[in-house]
């Protein structure tokens, strides 16, 4: 029985011993990043609105859109996250920059807001849109801090979870269970995370002071950073693989390279070299991409083979592109989900800034209201851990709902929860019409716990169903790439929603029209925005229905590769 990890490392280069390196204990270092990541990104998004619009005097759709790019860049960093871990820092290496970046962020961040010369002068005005904005040095400091933020994130998102399972052996059937223990406890974590941030740390923000609230991110990062480093000598590392990114690039630009290349009739005539347990088998999608397997003259020079991975890719190569691709309608139609999310931390978090929010002596946060979401999700998990699956194993001898189903359920439940806030909206405005106030209206803002509840439901679902979806649907040599694609579809919901709402607020306004969306929502139509957004989530949910059931009926067919051994100016085929 071996007493080391065959693909890792301890903190010398040396081969990883199994008894003083790795295990749970190690894994759970790690998680006090995340919490602290959490923490942060959350605490902030969700009650930036308020301190933009109310400190910061901005309009309600520019608000909107700050916070929406912020999100967008955060997940869109990931990639850049990954990419470094996998090709130059590794992942431990990477958690430990972005972290310190994280931290300087949200210190700098705590400093913006505490100092009177980085924000505008209070507001004299009971008409909020007559009050003056933030300079362009004022938001040039908010957005420097900000984007470090996102910087911080998107390296840390990319890193912690990988880090996380690599202090256990799946090859070892305990610490195979071990890690499946951690996957378990990493999503509860993330949601720990969320839920401190939208009660405690908005309570903190709204009643104590915004510097106070970022000051606690600054400062529980840098304690979780000691706790990191404190596990330094028991980690397990892996060496850096190289990216799945460079691999894609590497296929596209062989497959271009011979574009006028033809493809042999006989596919055992393209170019493998991997070994039999490795391979992926050719199929008939997509066959542009199999010129990069072609062997041309332009692959030998002075009469001897030169393998050039930019103009010659094994077969098993191209199949994981073709894999890849083949995931990208579920993925484009996951988007719009996380646009309708946007709204729960935007335009729904200003509704109940206008609304009734006293339960006694006792004012809710309106960025708190965001804990009927969070609820939503672990509520959903539960019943569908409990309930669900049991009667699923029951009644049709399965463990619940497929990843697609659970994706189609979460867009559908989204959907339902835009139709919801637009009906709620309709009679919120109608309230502020009769009594034409700016300030606080005589309707409780209880009335949004419908939208938040049905799509914090549909996160509970879709996000299970598309990280699922993702990991067990790409090849093996690209989860990491597949996990990037995962998040892509947060950062591109988004940055969609800043793109609508800068188009509605375009075509539906003008100079002396404030449009659907403008300065204050009460003398909006944030109803008509909602339903827009209802009738663009049917419609993609019936292009999702279209584009799961391509890909389950889609056959591929299958052909074995004879292995290509090339030696000097000659080709042999081992059958």
């Amino acid at each position: 029985m071996s007493l080391t990890v065959a693909d890792a490392v301890d903190y010398k280069g040396h081969p990883a011993d199994k008894s003083r390196t790795g295990g749970w204990v190690p894994a759970a270092l790690s998680l006090g990043i995340e919490i602290c990541e959490r923490l942060s990104t959350m605490g902030i998004a969700v009650n930036l609105v308020t301190y933009l619009g109310g400190t910061m005097h901005l309009p309600s759709a520019t608000s909107a859109n700050v916070v929406t790019d912020f999100m967008g860049t955060s997940f869109l960093l990931c990639l850049l996250g990954g990419f470094l871990a996998d090709s130059y820092l590794g992942r431990y290496r990477t958690i430990a920059i972005f972290a310190m970046v994280q931290m300087l962020g949200t210190c700098l961040l705590a400093v913006s807001t505490k100092l009177p010369q980085l924000r505008p002068p209070p507001c004299k005005y009971t008409d909020e849109t007559q009050c003056e904005q933030a300079n362009s040095f004022q938001m040039g400091i908010l957005y420097l801090s900000l984007y470090l933020i996102a910087l911080g994130t998107g390296g840390l998102k990319s890193s912690v979870s990988g880090f996380g399972t690599d202090q256990f052996d799946e090859k070892n059937e305990k610490e195979k269970t071990q890690m499946a223990y951690f996957f378990n406890r990493f999503f509860f974590v993330i949601s720990t995370g969320t839920l401190m941030a939208v009660t405690v740390l908005v309570y903190i923000q709204d009643e104590v002071g915004r510097s106070w609230g970022y000051g606690i991110c600054s400062a529980s990062m840098f304690i979780a950073l000691v706790i990191f480093f404190s596990g330094t000598k028991r980690y397990r590392y892996k060496k850096c693989s190289g990216s799945p990114i460079v691999h894609i690039c590497q296929v596209v630009s062989a497959a271009s390279g011979k574009k006028t290349a033809k493809l042999p009739s006989d596919i055992s005539l393209l170019y493998e070299d991997l070994p039999e347990a490795s391979r992926i088998h050719h199929t008939d999608q997509f066959r542009f991409l199999d010129k990069a397997s072609v062997v041309t003259e332009d692959d030998y020079r002075q009469g001897s083979f030169m393998m050039n991975p930019w103009k010659l890719c094994p077969v098993t190569r191209v199949e994981e592109v073709k894999k890849m691709i083949r995931l990208l309608p579920i993925w484009a139609t996951t988007i719009i989900f996380w646009t309708t999310y946007a709204q729960m931390i935007t335009f729904s978090v200003e509704q109940a800034t206008t609304m009734e929010r006293t339960i006694g002596h006792f004012q809710i946060p309106a960025g708190s209201l965001t804990v009927f979401f969070v609820g939503a999700i672990l509520i959903s998990l539960a019943v569908y851990d409990r309930f669900i699956i049991p009667l699923c194993k029951k009644w049709r001898g399965e463990p619940g709902f497929t990843n697609l189903q659970l994706i189609g359920i979460g867009l559908f439940l989204s959907a339902m929860g835009m139709a919801a806030a637009a009906v709620v909206e309709v009679k919120r405005l109608s309230v502020a019409k009769k009594y034409n106030e700016t300030t606080t209206l005589p309707i409780t803002v209880f009335y949004l716990i419908p939208q938040f509840f049905l799509v914090g439901a549909g996160e509970g679902f879709i996000y299970t169903g598309q990280l699922d979806f993702f990991i067990t649907q790409s090849p093996k040599g690209m989860k990491t790439m597949s996990t990037g694609l995962f998040l892509t579809t947060l950062s591109l919901g988004f940055f969609f929603s800043s793109l609508l709402v800068s188009i509605v607020k375009a075509t539906t306004g003008s100079s002396d029209k404030q449009g659907w969306l403008g300065e204050h929502i009460n003398k909006g139509r944030l109803d008509c925005f909602y339903g827009l957004l209802a009738a663009l989530s049917f419609f993609n949910f019936g292009l999702f229905l279209l584009s799961a059931a391509w890909f389950r009926k889609k056959t591929v067919k299958q052909a074995p590769v004879t292995e290509i051994i090339v030696k000097e100016s000659t080709i042999e085929e081992k059958c």
